[in-house]
């Protein structure tokens, strides 16, 4: 089998939140088409910064973000999202007032209206529980259906590539498997996923690629399986 171009590449990247703060310390990685790749490492590590940095939530510093070859590099978050990349922060990724409806028309805010109709449409197939609770306000929702919605809300736009920033933070083991099958399910249709998760072994789990991040930079990356089986990766990042 051939080997997938790359989707996103990202090279010598340093960056982080204040002017002489570098949470990022030059991160290498190359993510192909259609794969998925799980983020891991302890706390610290930077790993939810490199996910907004390529969103563009955090400014880089030196170093490059290249979507299909494009560089995207310092381009505003808006722009970021309309070239295909759907970012799921872990806190505030729904509108709690709004019914579960409106916070789908809310993540097709950058495609043309009469796309968005059928796009609710076809995510409520995909995922039941928001058609049962289109009337109900966000807020009512249980923990894993706000994050079943606010990745529903992101896949809105058709993205290339979905990033996930510990989408399973705070749930309940069973709800964490079920969070779990569905991204599984997201990423079998298709969709690039690059997701930071704590879950270390069940992210690697339904994962292809795995990142070991350290201190702000890639410790080691390989298949998922042989990540997640490796002893010393297991008692030194994984806690198993």
């Amino acid at each position: 089998m051939r080997d997938a171009p790359t989707l996103l590449e990202v090279s010598g990247l340093v960056g982080g939140y204040g002017a002489a703060d570098e949470i990022l310390k030059g991160i290498d990685l190359i993510l192909p088409e259609r794969r998925m790749a799980a983020i891991v490492g302890p706390n610290g590590a930077g790993k939810s910064t490199l996910l907004k940095a390529i969103a563009g939530l955090v400014t880089a510093k030196r170093g490059e973000v290249r979507l299909a070859g494009n560089r995207i590099t310092g381009l505003p978050p808006r722009a970021i999202a309309a070239a295909g990349i759907a970012f799921v922060p872990q806190e505030a990724n729904i509108f709690p007032s709004l019914t579960v409806r409106e916070n789908l028309e809310m993540g097709g805010y950058l495609e043309p209206r009469s796309r968005i109709a059928p796009r609710i449409e076809a995510l409520q197939a995909r995922f039941p529980i928001l058609a049962e609770k289109r009337r109900r306000a966000a807020r009512t929702l249980s923990g894993g259906q706000r994050q079943i919605l606010a990745m529903a809300m992101a896949l809105m736009v058709e993205p290339r590539l979905l990033l996930l920033d510990e989408p399973s933070a705070g749930l309940s083991p069973k709800a964490a498997e079920t969070l779990f099958d569905s991204i599984a399910a997201i990423h079998a249709e298709g969709t690039a996923i690059l997701m930071v998760e704590q879950n270390a072994l069940e992210a690697l789990a339904i994962a292809e690629e795995g990142i070991v991040m350290v201190d702000g930079r890639v410790a080691r990356t390989g298949p998922a399986p042989a990540l997640a089986a490796d002893p010393d990766m297991r008692r030194l990042f994984l806690g198993g």
